[in-house]
Order: C-alpha cells, then sequence, then structure tokens
C-alpha cells in the first residue's frame, strides 16, 4: 500500500496527545502514513498544530479543509465532541475519503446509521477508535479466553472508576464532556462504547436487552454515573461507569465455567478450578503485570495496533466491517439505556442489527455467524 494521505479534524487533547504522537511515531519508524492536513476551531490549537506539523496546511475548519484537500487525501481521522461526528465523517466519506473516527461513532442511532450508509454507499471505510480492544492486557484476556482453561464464559462485570470527568484543551471549552449539545450524553456516552464492545467479545455475543439508572451529582446536564445490566443470549453482563470515584481505575471480571479472569488496570489474575481426588475442587491462582499504561489517559501507546487495523480495512476493501457495526451497537445501546433510565430502569429490547435493514448496509459474513452462533441458528 502506498504512504496513506490524512488529515486531522479536531486539535484537542486526544488528537494532540494520542492519535497525533501516534502518527508521528509511525512516520518515523514505518513511513507508512503523512498528515497533509490538519483543521481546528481555535486559534490557539490551530497555532498548537502548526507548531508541531510544520508542513501540514491548517484550517480554521473541516469544511474548508475538505473543499481545499479533497482528492490529495486518503482519510481523515476525526476528533470532534461526538455532536459533530456524523456531519463531519458524511461529507468527507460522500468525498471519497476514508473516516477513522473517535468513540463514541455518533450522538445517535439515527446519525450512526447515516454513517455506515454512506460509507456503503461510497465505498469508503468507516472506522471507530474502540481502542481498549489494543490494551496488552486486554489482548493477553483474548488469548485466556481462547485457550479454554476459564471454560465458556456466561458473565462479566466491568467497572470504570474516574474521580473527573476527561476535560478538555483550555483553549476550547474545557468541560465540553458536560455539556449535553457537544457530548450527547455523560459517562455513558464517554465511556459505554469501551465496556459495551469488550462484553460483546468476552460473551462472543450481542445483548438482546438493557436495564440502566443514570445519576447526576453536579450542576450539569449530564450523568456522573451510570450503572446498567446487559443480557446476552449466552450470558449477563453488569457495567458501573462513574466521574465520581475516589480513584482512576479499571476493574474487569470474565466468568466461565471452569475459572474467572480479573483484570485490574494492568494487573490480571487467573483463577482456575481442577477437580482433585475424591472430588474435592482445588484452586489454581496464577497472577501477574502485564504494562498496558493505563494510567495515561491519551492511549498513545495503543494507538498503532488499532491503526494498523484501520491500514487493514482500508487495504480489504472492507468498508463496513465488524468494528463499524459494532460502534453502532454501541450507539444504540447507549441510546437504549438512556430511555430505561427515564422509565426507571425497565428493561428494555434492543433492535440490534436488524435496525440496519433497509439502509443498504450488509451485514459482515463474520458478523452473521456470530449472530446465528450465538442464538443457536445454525
Amino acid at each position: 500500500m502506498h504512504k496513506l494521505r490524512g488529515a486531522l479534524i479536531g486539535y484537542g487533547f486526544i488528537m494532540e496527545k494520542g492519535h497525533a504522537a501516534g502518527y508521528r511515531e509511525r512516520a518515523r519508524a514505518g513511513q507508512d502514513v503523512e498528515i497533509v492536513a490538519i483543521a481546528d476551531l481555535s486559534p490557539d490549537r490551530r497555532a498548537a498544530a502548526q507548531a508541531a506539523w510544520p508542513a501540514a496546511r491548517v484550517y480554521a475548519d473541516y469544511q474548508t479543509l475538505l473543499n481545499a484537500e479533497t482528492g490529495r487525501l486518503d482519510f481523515v481521522d476525526v476528533a470532534t465532541p461526538p455532536s459533530d461526528h456524523a456531519t463531519v465523517a458524511v461529507e468527507a466519506l460522500s468525498r471519497g475519503i476514508h473516516v477513522l473516527c473517535e468513540k463514541p461513532l455518533a450522538a445517535s442511532t439515527d446519525e450512526a446509521r447515516a454513517m455506515l450508509r454512506q460509507a456503503t454507499a461510497s465505498e469508503r471505510v468507516i472506522y471507530p477508535c474502540h481502542n481498549y480492544k489494543h490494551a496488552p492486557v486486554i489482548k493477553s484476556v483474548r488469548d485466556l479466553i481462547a485457550s479454554g482453561r476459564i471454560g465458556k464464559v456466561h458473565l462479566v462485570t466491568l467497572q470504570t472508576f474516574r474521580n473527573t470527568h476527561a476535560k478538555g484543551v483550555p483553549a476550547w471549552r474545557t468541560d465540553w464532556r458536560r455539556e449535553r449539545r457537544y457530548s450527547g450524553g455523560g459517562i455513558a456516552m464517554d465511556h459505554g462504547s469501551h465496556t459495551f464492545y469488550l462484553s460483546f467479545e468476552w460473551l462472543a455475543s450481542y445483548p438482546v436487552a438493557i436495564s440502566a439508572r443514570t445519576a447526576t451529582l453536579g450542576p450539569y446536564d449530564t450523568e456522573d454515573d451510570f450503572t446498567c445490566s446487559l443480557r446476552f443470549p449466552t450470558g449477563m453482563a453488569s457495567a458501573h461507569l462513574s466521574w465520581n470515584a475516589g480513584v482512576r481505575k479499571v476493574l474487569y471480571t470474565v466468568h466461565g465455567e471452569r475459572g474467572a479472569i480479573r483484570v485490574e488496570d494492568d494487573d490480571i489474575e487467573v483463577a482456575v478450578q481442577e477437580r482433585g481426588a475424591g472430588g474435592a475442587t482445588n484452586w489454581t491462582f496464577e497472577r501477574q503485570a502485564i504494562s498496558s499504561d493505563w494510567m495515561d489517559s491519551s492511549h498513545v501507546t495503543w494507538f498503532n495496533s488499532m491503526f494498523d487495523d484501520f491500514k487493514s480495512a482500508i487495504a480489504r476493501g472492507d468498508f463496513v466491517g465488524r468494528e463499524a457495526e459494532e460502534s453502532f451497537l454501541c450507539v444504540q445501546l447507549i441510546s437504549t439505556a438512556y430511555a430505561s433510565a427515564r422509565d426507571g430502569g425497565r428493561e428494555l429490547p434492543l433492535a440490534g442489527l436488524a435496525a440496519l435493514e433497509g439502509d443498504d448496509v450488509s451485514v459482515t459474513r463474520s458478523t452473521r455467524k456470530r449472530l446465528t452462533r450465538a442464538s443457536g441458528v445454525s
């Protein structure tokens, strides 16, 4: 593949410290990507971008960038607030440009559906930044489950604790995550995608129903505490996300027929039960630390693993692949969870990928197999 020419849309914290830093490392090591243009609304952020990328052309907004750069770009990387994801992505896709987009894919299911529809029509890749999949400790969990040591997974718990919401850059609305018109929601919108796509993988299916509750302790119009229960064909998942915790930490447990895996940031514990003499149960516990830099909120060390997958999707012509479908399901789950919370936590059914039917968005073969296997349909 030739060197990919990219543009950065939105030059805030996650772009500068996560994505752009990853591109810089990639350009030095493999020389397979070149950042040629950058857009940001803030004059201060444009100045920072120009200083960091002196060879790039810098624009005051995405529309001006696309008008000037169409025909000279292979992809755009979108890291604006969620309220603008769909507008930017649909415009770029319609111009024949691949799109890498921060999570959540969009602020509503209608917007997410429009993005997938446009990717299909334009035959260009839409790809979400589901970067938690690329943390070394999560890769280890994947290998452990695949080994069969804990047996078939039937229960997972996912807890994400933060002592504050993630702050934006001082030059532009530092607390935009607490403003619904920009963020689309609170911690469920900000962290729900990570929680949900990990549960999809570990339970090897997609949920059929969700119940949820939210709470807001501060003077904001977005929630800072979120709990939910998800019902899958293969088991159950529960999650608790909070911006009001006393510590920054992720705690995950994956329970199977013969044991369990516990993740606490970079630490992992595997418990396996074995039958001993006389039918007694013997437990073995293994613990190790797998450096994953969870305390670095930019997650820059995971970026290039994710970009490798994006690059492969482009090479395969996988325009709306499994990652994109799962990003749509994550947005659908967040929206349904908010509806459940407004209804006192009542369990609500999920439309799933059937919500894409009639939109000229084809479900990938691998996802179709996953859906039928989980439901018991052959």
